[in-house]
């Protein structure tokens, strides 16, 4: 059973039975499923709308529209890559163009301007290839007094979830919702001043974080994954 903690500016709903373990999910699906029972006892889902964060997100929004009937969209947006070790990022860009930086760590790195732009023009590029690939001419829908949900598999740094609410954001939503499986604390402190509800079973706090080690199955989804959920998803729709 979640529970509800009210906070400054936003409500963080979790299990407090998942904190801090790991684990705790089979996969993605599964994770989906987790996630689909507390958003169904905490949101109203009359005109309610989910985003998922590519790649990650695809399977776990997949589960949750299935179970809850809800359309799903994609926000296509990406971390921005530390040069030297591209599974670490600095911030994210969304498909819009909106950036979010985080500043101390390009500081601590020793990041040269000259290196933040060109790590900034290639993430950009490869955000707008996916939002052609995935999305393919569909525009974003109009959000205004929508409820939107904003999923991804995991809550790391809180930068790629961060970008997507301000993008989302800025098309005026009624509500702006975080739904996640597992996030860091970190993360949420980040994001809870931003959001309406945060959304997500397993937070986890200490030194270091990894999204996989919520799961007991991991791997990296590819793009051609994605597309065939998304296909699938909409013939479930159409019959």
């Amino acid at each position: 059973m979640g529970k509800c903690c009210e906070r400054l500016m936003g409500v963080i709903i979790d299990n407090p039975s998942l904190r801090d373990r790991i684990h705790v999910f089979k996969d993605r699906f599964h994770a989906g499923e987790v996630l689909s029972e507390m958003i169904r006892r905490n949101v109203r889902l009359e005109d309610a709308i989910l985003f998922a964060i590519p790649a990650g997100g695809v399977p776990v929004a997949y589960e949750i529209s299935k179970r809850l009937k809800l359309p799903m969209d994609l926000a296509v947006v990406r971390k921005i890559q530390i040069p030297w070790n591209p599974e670490a990022g600095f911030g994210a860009i969304s498909w819009d163009g909106e950036i979010v930086l985080n500043k101390e760590l390009i500081r601590l790195l020793g990041l040269s301007r000259e290196e933040v732009q060109e790590s900034i023009r290639r993430t950009k590029n490869i955000v707008l290839e996916r939002f052609r690939m995935f999305r393919r001419g569909k525009p974003i829908p109009d959000l205004r007094d929508k409820i939107v949900i904003i999923v991804d598999d995991g809550i790391a740094s809180g930068y790629t979830m961060l970008v997507a609410l301000r993008s989302l954001k800025k098309r005026s939503p009624e509500k702006i919702i975080i739904a996640a499986p597992t996030a860091s604390t970190n993360a949420i402190e980040i994001l809870e001043g931003e959001t309406d509800y945060i959304i997500c079973p397993n937070i986890r706090g200490g030194a270091t974080f990894a999204v996989a080690d919520a799961y007991r199955e991991w791997h990296d989804l590819a793009e051609e994954e994605v597309i065939r959920l998304l296909r699938k998803l909409k013939k479930d729709y159409e019959t």
